[in-house]
């Protein structure tokens, strides 16, 4: 890590825990620019697609607390 990089850590370990969190999602966000310029298009044409798929009754809902159970079962020895 460089000397700058370094004294920039120092700084950021005595903000608050929402201030790092923000920092935080500033810099994914950095990160994430352009890396796939068709993913928000594919997710919002999947979205539409399993909504359409719940009001034509192809598929049906899981209550929360079943989907829970299901996977702690699965998870807890």
């Amino acid at each position: 890590m460089s000397i700058t990089a370094e004294k920039i850590r120092t700084e950021l370990a005595g903000l608050d825990a929402t201030e790092r969190a923000e920092l935080a999602h500033f810099l994914i966000q950095s990160l994430d620019h352009g890396a796939d310029e068709g993913a928000e298009a594919a997710w919002d044409a999947e979205i539409r697609d399993r909504i359409r798929a719940i009001d034509e009754g192809r598929v049906t809902g899981v209550a929360y607390e079943e989907v829970m159970r299901a996977a702690e079962s699965r998870l807890v020895p």
